[in-house]
């Protein structure tokens, strides 16, 4: 009989950073972590809405800290990352999550709009990763996943600078993953399809659009934070010590399409 030592994806004791977690799935997935025992630094540009995200963390039974940062700003990045390792003394897990999005014709796109969106959605990416990236290169361990989209793999009207954005992110993963793995740091993207959060709750009150959603979705619903939780705890536990450079679709199968 071959005996086999399985791994466990419990993270009590593991110190996880997630960006952009006041809200929105962002701070679905630092429930997820500290349901399964991470303790949590909650990043978000804005200081009393991750103060709020983190007295609802702490109401899990875990320690979770706010800590305000722009990801397009590496000296804000820096500063985030002190206050990570002050509060834990080490980073396990990086949930690379900030983004944001602009929708309207692609004729009619300024620079401005291309640079805000870019530089957060992928610049700002880069920057975390690489940040945190030093650190866990240095304790010769860590997870990162970065938090991609179904439109880094597949074009829609409307969107082009987050396609473009989204689309970066999944390249970045396969790059990073292959150049750090030598260090035990194995960096995976999450590809979520559209989740119904408070943030959503408003355009999905358009029938037109949520009509079309769900015509693009074979399993003929939205996705849920629930639906996120597994595939986050996976990644940022011991159950995906040999999964690097992977792309992760929570899609209800539309990229499967």
């Amino acid at each position: 009989m071959i005996m086999m030592n399985f791994p466990s994806a419990d993270l009590t004791g593991r110190a996880a950073i997630v960006t952009g977690s006041s809200k929105g799935i962002g701070f679905g997935m630092a429930c997820a972590l500290a349901h399964a025992g991470a303790d949590i630094v909650v990043v978000s540009r804005n200081l009393k809405e991750g103060e709020q995200a983190a007295e609802e963390i702490r109401g899990l039974g875990r320690k979770a800290i706010a800590v305000s940062c722009d990801v397009t700003v590496p000296a804000s990045i820096d500063a985030m990352v002190v206050k990570s390792l002050e509060a834990y003394g080490k980073i396990d897990v990086l949930v690379n999550n900030a983004g944001m999005n602009i929708r309207k014709a692609s004729v009619d796109f300024s620079e401005a709009e291309w640079d805000t969106v870019v530089d957060t959605n992928l610049k700002g990416i880069f920057l975390v990763a690489q940040r945190v990236g030093r650190e866990m290169i240095r304790q010769k361990s860590g997870k990162i996943i970065n938090i991609a989209s179904i439109f880094g793999m597949v074009g829609t009207p409307m969107l082009p600078l987050y396609c473009a954005s989204k689309g970066g992110i999944v390249q970045l993963t396969k790059c990073l993953a292959t150049e750090w793995a030598q260090h035990n740091v194995l960096v995976n993207a999450i590809g979520p399809a559209y989740i119904r959060t408070p943030m959503t709750e408003g355009w999905l009150t358009d029938k037109e659009r949520l009509d079309y959603i769900l015509s693009m979705t074979p399993m003929k619903r939205l996705g849920t934070l629930e639906d996120l939780a597994g595939p986050v705890v996976f990644l940022a536990s011991d159950w995906s010590n040999y999964v690097t450079g992977h792309t992760l679709m929570v899609d209800g199968g539309w990229v499967a399409r």
